[in-house]
């Protein structure tokens, strides 16, 4: 299947990217706003403003040139590690107190968590609606078939062999496997059967395949040879679906900690990591594919982005997060010149990583081959 044209590819990152990042700062924005805290700035993209108003509020609402992030910049945030300043203590009594520095521990602290909370929620909420609305896929976790010279033919599953657990985790369903075989290439793991009514335990290592789908992206997966008897879509009790879909969410998010573990113990290659560069290529693949695609990839992209800030590196929300952690812990905040040093460090990662996944992704298109050809 050949991908979408430029146009169409960029329009569908927008459509992605835009209002994920808006839904991460209005998380900000409305917890600061529930604790009196003035928004100077609310801005999607960064760099020189496109347009913008300013509200009642004054408040103003901008979209920059570039659209690779966003932020709320609150009123007396005048530092990246949001200490008091000695511009922060001469303002005024009845200003100080609208600044997010005069805000207590704990109120500064969901403030800053509710941009990842509020990409999880989306994705929860989208989940509700299909699941509510379709239905769960789901499979039983029966082999319907097992192919020869498989890992799974070699370790002596069968046809009707019912899984129940992998690794002693609890399996439901046949798409609980594929998620859970898929990310562990190499790995022995242990597989609770259930065969003619009897329990088995089997001793099973995936082996590793790379795939490549319709629009010849390849990923390196892990795979064991057996196949399911059919999908059903299962129509869910009310009281159901929100269990449904937060256990969704939890394993999306189990699956990027996995694979991140992977990434940073050597077992998975750091050449599978792509950046804005990659998700807009997906964006438009999936766009492609129709709005039901679009849909669940934008609430797995706003998963991610929940994710990844909240990981502990500084200047994300994870790095302030921890930061607040440690005031909580010793009672006063590390010294300014300590968190000066902190962001400075996360920025000059945060660059690097960046620099990184656009080589990958810039490699991945087959940019450097071509270039190779042209100068041979």
């Amino acid at each position: 299947m050949s991908s979408p044209g430029l146009f169409f590819t960029i329009l569908a990152f927008l459509l992605v990217i835009g209002p994920l990042i808006f839904i991460h700062e209005l998380g900000h924005y409305f917890a600061g706003r529930w604790f009196g805290v003035k928004a100077e700035a609310f801005s999607i993209g960064f760099g020189h403003e496109v347009f913008g108003w300013t509200d009642k509020r004054g408040t103003r609402w901008k979209v920059g040139w570039m659209p690779l992030g966003g932020y709320v910049r609150f009123k007396g945030d005048m530092n990246p590690a949001s200490t008091p300043s000695d511009e922060w203590l001469a303002l005024p009594a009845e200003e100080r107190a609208e600044t997010f520095q005069a805000k207590k521990l704990w109120q500064r602290f969901i403030i800053v968590a509710a941009g990842p909370i509020t990409n999880f929620l989306f994705a929860i909420l989208v989940y509700i609606a299909l699941f509510g609305t379709y239905g769960q896929p789901r499979t039983p976790p029966v082999i319907a078939t097992v192919l020869e010279g498989s890992a799974a033919a070699s370790a002596g599953l069968r046809p009707g062999d019912r899984i129940t657990a992998i690794d002693r985790r609890n399996i439901d369903r046949f798409e609980d496997i594929a998620s859970y075989v898929s990310i562990r290439p190499d790995q022995r793991m242990t597989v609770g059967i259930e065969r003619a009514g009897a329990p088995q335990t089997l001793e099973i290592t995936p082996q590793s395949l790379e795939v490549e789908d319709r629009f010849g992206n390849r990923a390196r997966i892990g795979r064991i040879g057996i196949g399911p008897g059919g999908i059903e879509v299962a129509r869910l009790p009310a009281h159901q679906v929100v269990g449904a879909a937060l256990g969704q969410t939890v394993d999306t998010v189990k699956m990027m900690v996995v694979t991140l573990g992977q990434v940073i113990r050597g077992q998975r290659s750091l050449q599978e990591m792509g950046g804005p560069l990659k998700i807009a290529q997906f964006s438009g693949q999936q766009a492609s594919l129709g709005w039901l695609d679009f849909v669940l990839f934008m609430s797995l992209i706003s998963i991610n982005l929940g994710f990844i800030n909240l990981l502990p590196i500084p200047l994300l929300d994870g790095g302030h997060l921890l930061f607040y952690a440690i005031e909580g812990v010793r009672r006063k905040p590390l010294k300014p010149e300590a968190q000066e040093w902190a962001f400075r460090t996360g920025l000059a990662v945060l660059l690097a990583l960046m620099v990184f996944v656009t080589f990958n992704d810039l490699a991945s298109f087959g940019l450097f081959t071509k270039l190779g050809g042209l100068i041979g």
